[in-house]
């Protein structure tokens, strides 16, 4: 169907999964981009439902505590854009009920993001695919968004023919509870409790001092779907289907943001010096590259931060045309809250969307 509803200036927003980790972060950035809504509406399971959550307010809402209602299809009514992170199986569940009240799903869960009717944005590359959704917009894989942008900034200088990228992606991506688990098993570890009586549940194995190269389930070519999202999702947003990418994900005991070391080789020679230049430019990028004096992105340094961190660029010798750099950013907010929050913001810019 052709969208043909017209977004406020001043929009109501329902924050799907508000209780949860992404959803909490959801009500921080509106307040930190003082989003301009009319009225946030938190929801959330029937067991978080009659809860008071703190707001620090935005646009036209005030400061104070929000109720949160209990996520049924009704709860849409009246609303403008509904920000999604409850599952997949939450999205596909409400997204009916969305779509007939009249609001736009920005969705974070896998749910939709390869139908082809469904537009799979990250604003810093490519914004102009908002304005053909029919009433849901996916939100990328958090390793995939910090990815693009940087790739993004570079395609301005050459064409990319193929990336290998290996991601280093921090405990929180998996969940709160990973998170904690990571934590309690460190205390364990140094405590010196026998491998076999760790707390070992939200991963395959032990995290703390450890790295797991398993995220998501396997496929049938041995790869895991962490990384065919990667592959496919990259294809999608930046409008290239031959665009060559490999991808191996690595859980790592880090308590958030994402690194990623990331090979790029282009179809004409692109100096570093060129890299640095264009990524300095590029709109949420933050270049971090100072190898003389130790400066370049770290993950303990840049949680709660918005910007995409790029550094260590240097040639790579072992293909025609390569270059090699060092991408870091916080997965909660640029990888989840923040893409779809911008993507909301662009929606009111761009008004009437279909």
């Amino acid at each position: 169907m052709a969208w043909t509803k017209q977004i406020p200036a001043n929009p109501v927003v329902a924050v799907a999964g508000a209780t949860g980790a992404v959803g909490s972060e959801f009500m921080q950035v509106l307040h930190d981009l003082d989003f301009p809504a009319s009225k946030v509406i938190p929801l959330a399971s029937a067991r978080s439902a009659g809860k008071e959550i703190d707001f620090l307010g935005c646009g036209q809402v005030p400061a104070g505590k929000l109720l949160v209602q209990e996520m049924t299809p009704e709860a849409f009514e009246g609303v403008d854009i509904a920000l999604f992170s409850a599952g997949a199986g939450v999205s596909k569940e409400m997204r009916d009920a969305v779509v007939s009240a009249g609001a736009v799903m920005i969705d974070n869960s896998s749910a939709f993001r390869m139908e082809e009717d469904v537009p799979l944005v990250v604003p810093e590359v490519n914004p102009q695919d908002v304005t053909w959704h029919n009433g849901v917009i996916a939100n990328p894989n958090c390793s995939t968004i910090q990815m693009v942008v940087a790739l993004h900034a570079l395609e301005s200088v050459a064409p990319i023919k193929r990336v290998v990228v290996s991601t280093y992606q921090a405990a929180s991506g998996a969940g709160v509870a990973a998170m904690n688990e990571l934590y309690d098993q460190t205390r364990e570890f140094l405590d010196g409790k026998p491998e076999d009586e760790l707390t070992i549940k939200a991963f395959k194995h032990r995290i703390a001092f450890n790295t797991i190269p398993h995220i998501d389930v396997f496929l049938d070519d041995d790869s895991t779907k962490e990384e065919w999202k990667m592959v496919a999702e990259t294809k999608k947003i930046m409008g290239d289907a031959g665009v060559k990418v490999a991808a191996t994900c690595v859980r790592v005991p880090v308590l958030r943001c994402h690194g990623e070391s990331v090979n790029v080789e282009f179809a004409a020679d692109v100096t570093p010096e060129a890299a640095r230049e264009a990524l300095a430019a590029a709109p949420g990028v933050t270049v971090m590259d100072d190898p003389a004096n130790n400066v370049y992105p770290m993950p303990g340094l840049l949680a709660g931060t918005n910007d995409t961190y790029v550094g260590r660029i240097r040639r790579d010798d072992t293909v025609d045309h390569g270059l090699s750099m060092w991408v870091v950013a916080d997965q909660i907010r640029k990888g989840a809250a923040l893409n779809a929050v911008q993507i909301a913001e662009y929606l009111i810019e761009v008004g009437n969307v279909k």
